[in-house]
């Protein structure tokens, strides 16, 4: 904070920024009452003139693991390494569209919020940053949901179902690397949409894709066995060891593949890095091409 000659202090100190990498992490930190405020209203936004309210958060995943288990269980046949379909199906899907919703939602952040942007200075990060706060708080409902379900399973005489608590261990890593991958993803097509609206009308159907390039309605194991020499390309998709080792922690799914999982992390640190970049170049002139 400057002082200026006749004595007052400045309360704000405006510098061009040109550099690669202009995140003020401070500057974040002094506007978390803004992120909590952006959460509040996406809560707002979501079930407004709705009947059932933030019950949709449950009933959605409910309702999309029935879907499979009939669809994807019972009328195709897919395999669940052995586990009780309701329960793979609910595993794969609830970490699955936490991911696709944070991408999703995060990619339109400079086009539904432009009137916003163009009124008032805040850290343009703070909206897709409060909309994965948001998809992490409707995780959390769904998990504990889904956690019913797993001890209820697992107490079954004879269950499949074994949670692995070394690997639950995990769970805060697995969420945090969801999010960024989100995040990453989602920044991405949002920079670039700036000036190439058609990325915005390919999102949905290009996460939809995605999600059947990854073990959300079939197992890895049934990559490996029908296609091996597949089996490493398919593992470079950052997703498959993320979901399958969910499945592990939870659910006790012995095909899981730890060597695959840190190179996943490398690649969302660096999709993280590369959205983050983008962002902060593209923040600084979005107004001229939105």
């Amino acid at each position: 904070m400057a002082k200026s000659h006749a004595g007052n202090y400045w309360t704000t100190r405006i510098r061009p920024k040109t550099g690669w990498f202009d995140i003020d992490l401070k500057d974040l930190w002094h506007y978390r009452d803004l992120i909590a405020m952006l959460v509040k209203r996406d809560f707002t936004l979501i079930y407004k003139q709705t009947i059932l309210g933030p019950a949709w958060v449950i009933i959605q995943p409910l309702l999309n693991t029935l879907i499979f288990t009939v669809v994807f269980g019972n009328i195709a046949g897919l395999p669940t390494d052995g586990m009780p379909r309701f329960l793979f199906y609910m595993g794969g899907n609830i970490a699955w569209q936490f991911f696709a919703n944070c991408l999703t939602q995060t990619s339109n952040t400079f086009i539904t919020n432009r009137n916003l942007f163009g009124k008032v200075y805040f850290p343009r990060l703070c909206v897709p940053i409060s909309t994965v706060v948001s998809q992490l708080i409707h995780f959390f409902v769904q998990f504990a949901l889904f956690a019913g379900f797993v001890i209820y399973y697992a107490l079954q005489p004879h269950s499949a179902v074994k949670p692995n608590l070394n690997l639950i261990l995990m769970t805060p890593l697995m969420l945090v690397q969801l999010g960024m991958l989100g995040l990453g993803f989602g920044v991405i097509v949002s920079s670039m949409t700036t000036k190439y609206r058609d990325l915005s009308l390919l999102v949905s159907f290009g996460v939809h894709l995605w999600m059947y390039a990854t073990p959300v309605i079939y197992p890895a194991s049934m990559i490996a066995e029908k296609y091996p020499n597949l089996l490493g390309l398919y593992m470079l998709n950052p997703m498959t060891p993320l979901i399958e080792l969910f499945r592990s922690a939870y659910l006790g799914t012995s095909c899981y593949y730890m060597n695959y999982y840190w190179l996943s992390i490398l690649v969302t640190v660096l999709v993280f890095i590369l959205g983050v970049i983008l962002f902060s170049r593209v923040e600084k002139t979005f107004m001229d091409t939105v």
